[in-house]
Formats: structure tokens, sequence, C-alpha cells
């Protein structure tokens, strides 16, 4: 049985300023937890820090069935997007957002489903599938 659906969603060069810009990123927090239908766990944080090439904000926004976090590298322009819950998700609704928000010329998703076995359990899954953790 699954635990939870994790999208990590590494988004290349967004446009500036909308990574630039603490208002773009709440609304873009808000639109995403309700395209996605979550519940959202009190209000986002976002804050501005790092240096060098570190440097950037970060955001955090539980949600009643875990979390939504989010880097925004502002020497590259580059967003590093992580989605994970417990509750199903589509994971191109969060592209869409992705998009829509922040423009990114090009975007590499991976898309986990996340399950914690036992041993006994891991043992029967691979003599059922082999190494395929797809199924």
């Amino acid at each position: 049985m699954s635990w939870g659906y994790h999208l990590i969603l590494d988004s290349a060069k967004c446009l500036p300023q909308s990574i630039r810009c603490k208002n773009n990123i709440a609304s873009f927090t808000r639109d995403l937890v309700k395209k996605i239908d979550m519940v959202p766990y009190g209000q986002p944080q976002i804050l501005h820090f790092g240096s060098g090439n570190k440097g950037g904000y970060t955001l955090v926004q539980l949600i009643e069935t875990s979390n939504i976090t989010a880097h925004f590298v502002e020497e590259t322009n580059d967003m590093y997007l992580d989605v994970f819950s417990c509750k199903y998700f589509t994971p191109a609704d969060v592209e869409h957002m992705v998009q829509l928000y922040f423009n990114p010329e090009n975007k590499l998703s991976t898309y986990l489903v996340r399950e914690a076995r036992t041993k006994e359990q891991q043992t029967l899954h691979l003599k059922k599938y082999g190494n395929n953790e797809l199924q």
C-alpha cells in the first residue's frame, strides 16, 4: 500500500522577476494548493536568505496531508520544487501552475510513490515484481 506521492520538479531559467517577487511566490502557493485540492495548514513561509550562488527565496507551505517546499536560485533563475502528500494529486496540474507563474525554459520532473516496507514486505515485493519499483 502506498503512503504518499512526491513530485520533484526542477525548473530551469525561470523569468527573473517571477522568482524574486515574494507576492508572486505567495500567489503561486495559494493557487497551487487550490489547484491540487489540498488544505493549507497555516500561512506559507517565504523567506529570502543565503549568500552567493545559494541566495534566493525559500518557500515552505504545510498542508494537511504533508508539505510543499521550493527554493528559488537567483543566480541561475532556477526553481527546485517538492510537493509531497499522502493524498493523490495530478503532477501535470503542478507543472501547469509552475509554467503559469514562473515560465521556465525547461522542467525536469520526477514522480515517486512513497511506501515504507518491512523486510518481509520488501522480500515479497521483490519476488513478485523484481527490481521494478514502479509497481
